[in-house]
């Protein structure tokens, strides 16, 4: 039998582990980013690529879900998905978007906004080719966000394309490919006893980066 759950009110946990100074973060966002990917990469954090994307639909409402960061460089984050689903619908809505990494044993968050747009589609083409065979059957197989009766609709599509692509030559669907998020603003966030948190965000102005210090 499961035993009484905790009042909710009542779960808090203090942080103690770093600071975050501004000499520390430097004037490149997108470098400090990358380095802190790599202490939360060489920590061993389990899916570090993790990262929350929060779009916009038609009606002004937002919307979130995790999907899995593919690259990161000058141009802004990268990520895959089925254009034709719920999100990929409302990113051809409103290229606005907002990113959330959180990293808890670091006690560490990233936000990021930006806009949005598709990659090229040489790229696209370039990381569907490196997927499993499984998984690129699977975005044959999918159609992402509809609504579908029960599980056995899942199961004969995979069936219907496993078969189809028997040979393992899968070409990547037209309705799926890469995009990237290219930062207007990115804060840093570092958890700090008493909940007196560093936040340290940088804007980005007439193509110059800004910083400045937040109060938690």
């Amino acid at each position: 039998m499961a035993g009484k759950p905790r009042n909710i009110a009542d779960i808090r946990a203090d942080y103690m582990l770093a600071e975050l100074t501004e000499a520390t973060v430097g004037n490149d966002p997108i470098a400090f980013f990358d380095q802190w990917f790599i202490e939360a990469d060489t920590a061993g954090i389990t899916e570090v690529n993790a990262m929350t994307l929060a779009t916009v639909d038609a009606h002004h409402s937002p919307h979130a879900r995790i999907v899995l960061l593919k690259g990161v460089d000058e141009r802004g984050f990268s990520f895959f998905t089925n254009y034709a689903s719920a999100k990929g619908v409302e990113i051809g809505g409103n290229e606005h978007v907002a990113l959330l990494f959180f990293w808890k044993e670091l006690e560490r968050q990233v936000r990021i906004e930006g806009t949005i747009a598709k990659l090229p589609e040489a790229e696209s083409d370039e990381y569907f080719a490196s997927r499993p065979v499984g998984s690129r059957i699977g975005a044959w197989a999918s159609p992402q966000s509809e609504e579908i009766t029960d599980r056995s609709v899942l199961d004969e599509h995979y069936a219907r394309y496993e078969k189809a692509f028997a040979s393992g030559d899968v070409p990547r669907p037209p309705h799926w490919g890469g995009y990237v998020v290219t930062p207007q603003r990115m804060e840093f966030w570092q958890g700090r006893p008493s909940r007196m948190h560093d936040r340290i965000v940088f804007s980005l102005e007439n193509g110059v980066w800004g910083r400045s210090r937040l109060a938690p």
